[in-house]
């Protein structure tokens, strides 16, 4: 019993205890959470000094990191951009200026402004002091200016700006571009003067973009060295890539003297297509073409140098007094540069001369063809260095294109890629389309000999008049606008009545473009061997014609003013 009431008791003793044990335990887990709390607000809420800037340099660094409003992208890199389209603002118009590729991606013109702010800002500011055409910045401000001035194009390469002697407040600038409804595979370049106005601080703005082709210090000149192998001085890139070499680049300086066989072992090595005679000679161009370009298939076909004469007889339907014209370049009407660059040929006269020194020196034969039936394809085996084609001068036999009919017909291929308009000429055509700023439409309109003859065109006099115009016009151009006329009517005020509702345009406005002091006056009388060069109808005919296809709205004669049918009565095709 006893026993039992001593382990009562203590057991009564330890349950005491026990409470005082776990009393004590709460009030410390208590005091823990507070502790807890009280660390976590103080983390969160206590800032220690950061170390990096205890240094005056790194905080005025970082402060000056922090604050600069320059954009690192252009100040990191001073070198030309490529395309100004990456300017343009991503809400704009995102075609690609080259056809085919992707655009890149768009820097908005709000980027370049903050760096342009800040661009001639220096710590000591001479106000009077000449402006450096070679600042990075300065040519960011040129090109915004640019994009601005000319919302009609898509700029596709950018030049370095260049000082102007004399001119301290200037800078001449080129670019390449192409127009944002451009429906023909070329390029143009175009350099223009920029003059620059100086504030008190020597912060630089643009005051004025003067017209095409005025900034003749940033022109290319003919024969001129690039800066670097394999690069363009102008552009800083590659000279020929795929982008460019598919198309002509008008306004580059024009190459095309005649090719030289600049030895007697390459002579003896070639093999040669030559045709001579024949009645294709003083046809219409058209004609002169369709020969041609038969004479230049066969020899690709034959894998031979076609011998051409490069003296053409211009037909009287072109020329001024009516008669026809012989010994006319064809390199002021096509692109010899493009074809000697992209076809072997040779021009007749050299040939000829280095024929008579070395052909019976070196064995080199001759293969003589007199009938156009003797088909490309059974000459193809034909090892003699020399085929001769000659043509009677009795037709219709005697025409050269007769070569590819018939069963030649599905073999040789008219190489029409291989020629290209004059671009001595395409840049009479960009000049206009400069001066309208490619923001214009155009209409052709058909009448000359053919409002004579009621018989076959009864419709065409009543509907090409000008008050039928000014209702049909007014349907489908807005009034207001620059319209171009292309057109044959020799007495332009015939449509005076249409500057009523259009500002209205004709080549000859223009005549200037191709005057004494002109860059085509000066460059084809040079290549004429300092004789004149006469414009010609053949000539406006080619500049009309691409000058009206550059329009943004294109209305055509027998499509779009009249029913009648454009070879006359009952010929319409059916599509049409």
């Amino acid at each position: 019993m006893a026993g039992g009431r001593t382990l009562s008791h203590l057991s009564s003793g330890a349950l005491r205890v026990g409470g005082v044990g776990s009393g004590g335990g709460n009030l410390c887990f208590a005091l823990f959470v507070v502790a807890v709390l009280v660390f976590t607000i103080i983390a969160a809420t206590y800032q220690p000094d950061d170390p990096l800037l205890h240094s005056p340099a790194a905080a005025s660094g970082l402060a000056s990191f922090l604050t600069s409003t320059s954009n690192a992208t252009f100040l990191s890199d001073p070198s030309v951009l490529r395309t100004g389209e990456d300017f343009l603002n991503s809400s704009s118009n995102s075609t690609s200026a080259v056809a085919g590729t992707e655009a890149a991606p768009f820097i908005e013109l709000s980027d370049i402004n903050s760096t342009v702010a800040s661009a001639a800002v220096v710590p000591v500011c001479d106000p009077a002091a000449p402006v450096d055409c070679a600042d990075p910045e300065l040519f960011h401000l040129l090109m915004r200016a640019a994009i601005e001035a000319l919302p009609d194009i898509h700029f596709y390469r950018f030049g370095k700006p260049v000082a102007v002697p004399g001119g301290p407040g200037s800078c001449d600038m080129a670019w390449r571009f192409r127009p944002k409804d451009a429906t023909r595979p070329m390029f143009y370049r175009d350099y223009r003067r920029f003059h620059l106005t100086q504030s008190a601080n020597c912060g630089l703005s643009v005051s004025k973009v003067d017209d095409f082709h005025s900034g003749v210090n940033a022109r290319k000149r003919r024969g001129s060295k690039p800066d670097h192998a394999g690069e363009d001085s102008a552009f800083g890139a590659k000279k020929a890539d795929e982008t460019t070499a598919a198309v002509p680049v008008v306004g580059e300086p024009v190459n095309d003297t005649l090719p030289v066989i600049d030895s007697e072992s390459a002579f003896a090595a070639g093999r040669y297509l030559i045709y001579m005679g024949g009645g294709d000679r003083c046809n219409s161009m058209n004609h002169y073409l369709w020969s041609f370009l038969c004479a230049l298939g066969e020899a690709q076909y034959l894998n031979r140098t076609l011998v051409m004469d490069m003296k053409i007889c211009l037909s009287s339907m072109y020329t001024l007094t009516g008669q026809n014209e012989e010994d006319k370049d064809f390199r002021l009407y096509f692109d010899f540069e493009h074809l000697k660059h992209s076809a072997p040929v040779i021009d007749q006269s050299q040939f000829w001369t280095d024929w008579g020194k070395w052909h019976e020196k070196d064995g080199l034969s001759l293969y003589y063809v007199d009938d156009f039936k003797v088909t490309p394809m059974k000459l193809a085996d034909v090892k003699d260095a020399l085929i001769m084609r000659k043509f009677d001068d009795v037709g219709p036999d005697n025409y050269w294109y007769r070569v590819c009919e018939g069963e030649t017909e599905s073999v040789i291929q008219r190489p029409w890629h291989l020629l290209w308009k004059s671009r001595r000429l395409m840049e009479i055509v960009s000049a206009i389309a400069s001066r309208m700023n490619w923001d214009f439409d155009s209409v052709h309109i058909v009448r000359g000999e053919k409002v004579k003859n009621a018989e076959l065109w009864p419709h065409l006099a009543v509907d090409t008049s000008p008050e039928s115009l000014l209702v049909t016009l007014k349907d489908k151009i807005e009034e207001g606008r620059h319209l171009y006329i292309a057109t044959n009517e020799p007495d332009t005020s015939f449509f005076e009545p249409l500057k009523e509702a259009y500002t209205t345009y004709f080549l000859d406005d223009f005549k200037d473009l191709w005057g004494e002091n002109s860059e085509w006056y000066l460059e084809t009388k040079e290549l004429n061997n300092g004789v004149p060069v006469e414009f010609d109808g053949y000539m406006r005919v080619e500049v009309d014609t691409e000058v009206f296809l550059r329009g943004k709205r294109q209305l055509e004669t027998f499509n779009d003013l009249t029913n009648d049918c454009k070879d006359g009565v009952h010929t319409c095709s059916t599509s049409s």
